[in-house]
């Protein structure tokens, strides 16, 4: 089967297009025909180090994903062949005491797709079938598939970590990466007030279109100065962020009283000032937050199955175009997805 995969790391020049074998389905596990998956900030990391990540080279990239049931156990209640599907890409030991309490995201020993074991980025995939969903129907392959890291890492972010209420107000830093899209989107849909950042001018006119209440240019203001302005005085509420060591202290300064931070990434650095007089004497929150568990992201499903919420697709690749799509996440010249369409 021809597939997007890494002979090891440091650049474009390790990722190969070519032929791999075929994955081997086991009892208990789908054979997907992939139709359409998405690129993620994790596939440039494990292109250019995979350091801290257990896997074995060569590996098929990709996390996320979504195709057509092609084989499945005869006695599978919930999925038959040739039914669309959407792909979690976690996957937990089920017996570990957070997999027991229902937290699979925290499984001790829990395993990626496109980091620990082969991914999406391919023509066929096999996984257990409690990872796989059926594929909303108002979402089209992409979008589908673009749900499956993105949107539900800002589900869990906003809804489980933050607990966010319709009243409350929410600053979204780099706006235009997905999570943060995916985010703006999500908290739009629960009724609250959104105020996104970024350096450029055109991503924030186009989230304005989106439903953003506010817009900030990092580069042209005072993030933190801006933002107390826009809320007289007050702070936000939450804080939704995955930049890191660069926008820490704007987002420390911007939060309300008792007001809660919670991060998904560190793409500038992951050792930002603590700034711990401001965290005790306020009474902040701090929360980290990956992916969500099988019961968010079945939750996610059903808001996307009312056409809830739809993901922002940036530029739609094929497989054979994959060194272009990881040029273009890699450029940050992005608003919404890299999409790549599987034939």
């Amino acid at each position: 089967m021809k597939a997007v995969f890494i002979t090891g790391h440091g650049g474009n020049e390790v990722v190969t297009v070519g032929e791999r074998p075929m994955p081997e389905r086991r009892r208990g596990d789908v054979l997907v025909r992939m139709k359409a998956a998405t690129l993620n900030r994790v596939d440039l990391y494990m292109r250019d180090s995979g350091a801290g990540i257990t896997h074995q080279l060569p590996q098929t990239m990709g996390l996320d994903g979504a195709g057509i049931v092609e084989e499945v156990d005869a006695d599978e209640p919930l999925l038959t062949p040739g039914q669309p599907v959407v792909l979690h890409p976690g996957l937990s030991c089920g017996r570990c005491e957070f997999c027991l309490r229902g937290q699979g995201v925290l499984c001790t020993s829990v395993r990626y797709l496109g980091e620990h074991r082969d991914g999406t980025l391919a023509e066929f995939v096999s996984l257990p079938a409690s990872n796989v969903f059926p594929k909303p129907k108002a979402l089209d392959w992409a979008e589908a598939a673009a749900i499956g890291v993105n949107h539900l890492t800002a589900w869990r972010m906003l809804f489980t970590r933050a607990q966010l209420q319709p009243w409350e107000t929410v600053l979204i830093f780099g706006v235009g990466g997905g999570v943060s899209l995916a985010a703006l989107q999500l908290v739009k849909m629960a009724g609250a007030t959104a105020i996104v950042t970024s350096r450029d001018d055109d991503k924030l006119q186009r989230a304005l279109a989106l439903g953003a209440d506010h817009a900030v240019n990092g580069a042209q203001e005072d993030i933190a100065r801006r933002v107390l302005a826009l809320t007289g005085g007050r702070g936000v509420d939450v804080v939704f962020e995955n930049v890191g060591a660069a926008v820490w202290s704007s987002a420390m300064k911007s939060l309300v009283r008792g007001g809660r931070l919670v991060t998904c990434g560190a793409t500038t650095g992951d050792q930002p000032g603590a700034d711990l007089r401001r965290l005790f004497i306020r009474q902040l929150q701090v929360m980290g937050s990956t992916l969500g568990n099988l019961s968010e992201f079945r939750d996610l499903l059903q808001v996307c199955e009312r056409g809830l919420i739809r993901p922002v697709i940036d530029r739609r690749y094929g497989l054979d175009d994959a060194h272009a799509a990881l040029d273009r996440l890699e450029s940050g010249a992005q608003f919404g997805k890299v999409a790549i369409e599987i034939a």
